[in-house]
């Protein structure tokens, strides 16, 4: 069994591995890393992809058809391995099907390919998540990946933000307990601008789940920047831990359950309704910019 493939063109090169179909390394052109290493001692992920939950749920449980399953934060793909499907110099797919294991915690007829291509100084992501059962299927589907904080090109961590695609006025969300707390916070972005600080994040994620924006830029005023599109997620988390070396910036479709939420999976606030024989695409894409 293939373990890790790397793909690359003259701009961009990434390494992904059969474990959770996991990015691993993504370096530009004079190798300079632009993805966290997964450093056990402060945070051991790297690009984790989460299906078919986002977040957690209650007593990590979810209800489907009136019965109970367990099943751990973020879902089942991250800790599955994942079938090579196709590779070549710049581009490759992974795939994981529902097996015994997946049933037992997500009880659907499920196929999840992600495609990641580089082009043009970007790496692409789908994931195609297909419905190979009978009924309708709810799922969710969120990315993940831990950028550099700072990236290889300079200026202070202390000046590193975040400037979006539009404004973004919006209160944001908060964890409470691993679940979405009801509390909504003043936004702390300035028009479409977010100064990055570790303060941001001393109460875990900032959750924008009234957002705005299918981009962003992300660096420091002056130098090279990376831009980040996701045109299918219509939610955001920015997460790390204060002062580690990283910032995860995770577009999402859907989110953690709400601390007063244990109703049916399907009835879950931010699931997708996936019909037998359908298949829904999510992506994101991570671009070299200046």
């Amino acid at each position: 069994m293939v373990e890790l493939v790397s793909i690359s063109d003259s701009s961009l090169s990434a390494q992904i591995s059969a474990a959770g179909a996991e990015l691993q390394r993504l370096q530009d052109g004079n190798g300079a890393d632009l993805l966290w290493n997964g450093d056990p001692a402060v945070w051991a992920g790297r690009a984790p992809l989460l299906f078919p939950l986002v977040g957690e749920t209650k007593g990590k449980q979810i209800k489907v058809d009136g019965t109970l399953y367990d099943i751990p934060r973020h879902g089942v793909a991250r800790t599955s391995r994942f079938a090579l499907v196709a590779a070549e110099r710049a581009h490759c797919t992974w795939r994981l099907d529902a097996s015994d294991a997946t049933r037992r915690q997500y009880p659907f007829e499920f196929r999840l390919d992600v495609p990641y291509r580089v082009e043009g100084g970007a790496l692409h992501i789908t994931a195609e998540v297909t419905n190979r059962g009978d009924g309708t299927m709810p799922a969710s589907f969120g990315f993940h990946p831990a950028l550099r904080w700072p990236l290889p090109y300079g200026g202070a961590r202390e000046a590193y933000e975040i400037v979006f695609e539009h404004d973004e006025p919006a209160p944001v969300r908060r964890l409470a307990n691993n679940l979405l707390s009801p509390v909504a916070h003043p936004t702390p972005v300035a028009g479409r601008r977010l100064a990055l600080q570790d303060g941001l994040f001393r109460d875990d994620a900032l959750i924008f789940d009234e957002l705005r924006s299918r981009a962003l830029t992300y660096g420091a005023p002056g130098h090279r920047s990376l831009r980040v599109t996701f045109p299918d997620m219509p939610q955001l988390g920015l997460w790390t831990k204060p002062g580690a070396g990283y910032l995860c910036i995770e577009p999402w479709q859907g989110y953690a359950s709400p601390e007063t939420f244990d109703g049916e999976l399907a009835d879950k606030p931010g699931m997708v309704a996936i019909a037998p024989g359908a298949t829904r695409r999510f992506g994101m894409s991570i671009a070299l910019q200046g």
